[in-house]
């Protein structure tokens, strides 16, 4: 028989329930009555609620970098093509859920950086980490003639992270796709075009 690995499952159970309401209004009972594990089992893996959600996003921030490799270093398509089908993925993944969920780091980001410093610095650093592989892909882009050189990496990088994000957002709030199609129309036809290289 299969040994149970109760702090796996506690994770998922609580990572799914943050999701969908929120840190804050997540009680510890309700993720160990969903899992069905006593409270002492929580404090066995987890010394309070706040290691219990940096566990949490450690876990997501791990399955989404390698999300985000899949995408951005896949070598059967050009550079910018990676950007795209990773942006029209997420679009696809938000309509299957309805413009429920959106970005469990985007959401945790809104509801607690300022409220505690060790997840707005861990949130901080994670969004650091996703900007920079944008930034490597748009470098290859540019290495491959498909992007400008006067393009600064590190700027357009952090702009599809905040437009993304930001455009999760709206899709919550309106309940619709839209501010998705919108960014990925916008980004390619006005931002990640390749244009006239600069002369000096």
């Amino acid at each position: 028989m299969e040994k149970r690995d109760t702090k796996a499952e506690i994770i998922t159970a609580g990572t799914a329930m943050i999701s969908l309401q929120g840190y804050n209004a997540t009680g510890i009972d309700a993720v160990l009555k969903q899992v069905g594990v006593p409270k002492g089992s929580f404090y066995h893996y987890f010394g309070s609620k706040e290691e219990f959600g940096l566990a949490i996003i450690d876990r997501f921030a791990e399955r989404y970098d390698q999300r985000l490799h899949t995408f951005l270093q896949d070598e059967e398509v050009t550079p910018l093509n990676r950007i795209r089908n990773y942006l029209e993925s997420g679009l696809a993944r938000l309509e299957q859920n309805q413009c429920s969920k959106g970005c469990l780091i985007g959401n945790l980001g809104q509801e607690l950086a300022d409220q505690n410093e060790r997840f707005r610095a861990r949130l901080d650093a994670i969004f650091g980490n996703w900007k920079e592989r944008f930034a490597a892909c748009l470098r290859e882009a540019q290495n491959a003639g498909e992007l400008t050189r006067d393009v600064d990496a590190e700027t357009v990088a952090g702009f599809i992270l905040s437009g993304w994000e930001g455009a999760i957002l709206r899709a919550k709030v309106m309940k619709s796709p839209q501010p998705l199609r919108d960014f990925i129309s916008i980004l390619f036809s006005c931002v990640l075009c390749k244009g006239k290289e600069s002369r000096d």
